[in-house]
């Protein structure tokens, strides 16, 4: 089986609150790293009442603090919200403190809605299209300096901090194509344009001093269960979180409810067969076919696993079913 990821949204779960929400992403995480997954990521969402990670480097830094082996990074930094040399040197500082264990992962989107955006950037006349040229800004605060280089990242330069690209259309596909350098997609929310944006980054890819050949890692939703009935009660919870958030309405993470998508009207239960395409649902043996298929489908160089699961337990017991398909 080839290697398996976290990425973790450090779900704030209804009743509770981001300080438990960040503790449980550090037990996770230690777990995560005893279990043989190669890389924990944290992403950048803003305004969301069931996302506790939007200062991501800094619940980077937490996690990497908590664990010792794991790499740690973000899946992703949503690069349109920040100066490049801003997250150079925030990336620069996590290198120096974590050396040889930290991931930059970089998107266009603004992970929020249009006026939290604006409150983020103080405007929005920014072109997200300039994306490429930030990522390569960016990546040249990270090298190591020139002679006449005026603007210096410091921590940062010479950090050589490993840079993905994140998408969930063919525009990332192209972008780390063009920059030869890997690429995350975000299939377990957005898989419409899976297959074609894999095409697209194999066939187009161009050698770069950080990778030599294309590296493709996969979103994946799992929720794994000891049966198939208790699985498809913990994804329940998920199910709602999409459901309200399509409907403009976003919450913390609901506890699981019984008979859920059975409950919901059509369009519904269609949005979700559409958004958690690419996921697995049941017992061990469920997940280990429904994983071992997909893998197959696709062909990656990795997967990276997400689980929002209500109750912390659980979600342990998710990950570490996922795990067991390693051995």
């Amino acid at each position: 089986m080839i290697p398996f990821s976290v990425l973790d949204l450090s779900p704030i779960t209804s009743g509770s609150d981001a300080g438990q929400s960040l503790r449980n992403t550090v037990d996770l995480a230690r777990h995560a790293e005893a279990w043989g997954f190669r890389r924990y990521w944290l992403a950048e969402h803003h305004g969301m009442p069931g996302i506790a990670s939007a200062a991501t480097s800094v619940v980077i830094c937490h996690v990497a603090n908590g664990t010792s082996t794991i790499r740690v990074g973000a899946g992703g930094i949503m690069l349109p919200n920040h100066a490049p040399l801003v997250i150079a040197e925030q990336f620069g500082t996590l290198e120096a403190l974590f050396p040889g264990r930290i991931d930059l992962g970089l998107g266009r989107a603004p992970g929020s809605d249009h006026p939290t955006a604006r409150a983020l950037r103080r405007t929005l006349v920014s072109d997200p299209d300039h994306f490429p040229h930030d990522v390569l800004e960016l990546m040249s605060y990270l090298a190591p300096s020139q002679p006449d280089q005026q603007v210096v990242a410091i921590p940062g330069v010479g950090s050589k901090v490993p840079v993905w690209i994140l998408g969930s259309s063919l525009f990332g596909a192209q972008v780390a194509a063009t920059l030869g350098l890997p690429f995350a997609f975000a299939s377990h929310f957005a898989p419409a344009m899976l297959m074609e944006a894999i095409r697209i980054y194999r066939e187009r890819f161009k050698p770069s001093q950080q990778l030599d050949r294309p590296y493709v890692m996969l979103g994946f939703n799992v929720f794994a269960g000891d049966s198939e009935q208790e699985a498809r009660f913990l994804a329940t919870s998920m199910q709602q979180a999409f459901v309200n958030l399509r409907s403009g309405r976003p919450t913390q993470l609901p506890a699981p409810l019984d008979g859920y998508s059975e409950r919901l009207p059509p369009a519904a239960r269609a949005l979700l067969a559409d958004i958690l395409a690419c996921s697995a649902i049941g017992s061990p043996e469920t997940v280990r076919r429904e994983v071992s298929a997909f893998v197959e489908r696709t062909q990656p160089q990795e997967l990276m696993l997400t689980s929002q699961i209500f109750e912390h337990s659980a979600r342990l017991r998710s990950f570490e079913i996922a795990a067991s398909l390693l051995d």
